[in-house]
């Protein structure tokens, strides 16, 4: 099976490729990338020598490059997305034109090649803001908060809209917080944890009680995995853990673990409609597929600290450039940046 993955240079779409190609089985992956901030070809190392694996640049809103580049593919595992929150609110345009037009040009070229398979990644975002002590099912309303969950949300019922009215063999997999290797530093856990590493100060949004559900990058691989090989079409999957916490929690486990004081704790003015919960109840892809996470919270994190720590090249490759302007634009001076997205936008002329 020829497998066309998207987004296959960032965090989980990387880990995703590894995960297959370690297999053992007769898969071949062809990994279709923009090479955004976010994209990087170090992620793909160990297996960039596999016969059975190829690199193609390419845009998923261009048509014409997609189509060429998935023709042959049997199936599509659609990580591709711009996936910061923080990222949408500041230029939502960006997030729009990927995460929705992208979809749509995949799932046209997808139905024209007739794939025998599409996976899209999605997040449990989509669900919104839950009330303390509730969990999410498939079957929960879409309620997205930000312009990073709303345009997750299009491009779901985007797809879904496929499956009804072209019969396209499309399935959905929504995923909690994930973490672990490749992780671009600039999502909460690598942040707190380079940062730490390094004494800066760990900004926290608010007071810190923001609850989110953590969830081991490769426990979600293999989710991933089991919904493209045995998942219902037109069905979703939630794929998340029972690991709820909140971020000041989780940050003190860190600091604990790295053995660095809370004295580096940095309280900053909270994110624009900052959702306080999200978690899922993950029965469905339990009981039809048989998919658990394996990898306990204390676990993951044992393994990711270290794994930073013995990549340092990496981590100062990622920081260069365009990394290091987003972090004084919205970490050290992050007060004006919020108050330049507080004005109304000026009318555009008659």
């Amino acid at each position: 099976m020829k497998i066309f993955v998207t987004g296959g240079a960032g965090f989980i779409g990387s880990n995703f490729i590894q995960h297959v190609l370690g297999l053992g089985k007769n898969y071949a992956v062809i990994n279709y990338d923009k090479l955004t901030y976010a994209g990087n070809l170090r992620n793909l190392k160990p297996v960039a020598e596999n016969p059975k694996y190829q690199f193609v640049k390419g845009d998923i809103c261009d048509a014409v490059a997609v189509e060429a580049a998935m023709r042959g593919c049997d199936v599509v595992v659609h990580f591709a997305a711009e996936s910061h929150v923080d990222r949408s609110i500041y230029e939502p345009a960006t997030a729009i034109e990927t995460n929705v037009t992208g979809t749509f040009v995949l799932l046209q070229v997808g139905r024209k090649i007739r794939v025998e398979r599409f996976v899209h990644i999605s997040t449990d975002e989509v669900y919104g803001d839950l009330t303390p002590g509730t969990f999410a099912d498939e079957n929960s309303p879409l309620e997205p908060s930000s312009p990073y969950s709303a345009s997750k949300a299009a491009a779901d019922l985007l797809v879904r809209s496929y499956v009804r009215t072209y019969e396209f063999p499309a399935v959905i997999t929504r995923s909690s917080n994930n973490y672990g290797p490749y992780q671009f530093p600039e999502k909460f856990l690598p942040l707190m944890i380079t940062n730490a590493l390094d004494d800066k100060p760990l900004p926290i949004y608010g007071d810190g009680k923001q609850q989110r559900n953590w969830l081991h990058v490769q426990d979600n691989c293999r989710g991933i995995l089991a919904v493209l090989e045995r998942g219902r079409i037109g069905e979703v999957y939630n794929i998340g853990s029972l690991d709820v916490q909140e971020n000041l929690t989780m940050v003190r486990r860190l600091l604990r673990m790295i053995d660095k004081p809370e004295t580096l704790l940095s309280h900053v003015e909270d994110r624009p409609g900052h959702d306080r919960r999200y978690a899922l109840k993950c029965k469905k892809i339990e009981d039809e597929l048989g998919w658990k996470p394996l990898i306990s919270l204390d676990e993951g994190l044992r393994q990711t600290i270290p794994w930073y720590k013995s990549n340092a090249d990496w981590l100062a490759e990622v920081r260069d450039g365009e990394y290091r302007s987003y972090y004084e634009k919205y970490y050290e001076n992050r007060d004006s940046s919020l108050r330049a997205i507080a004005q109304p936008a000026s009318r555009p002329p008659h």
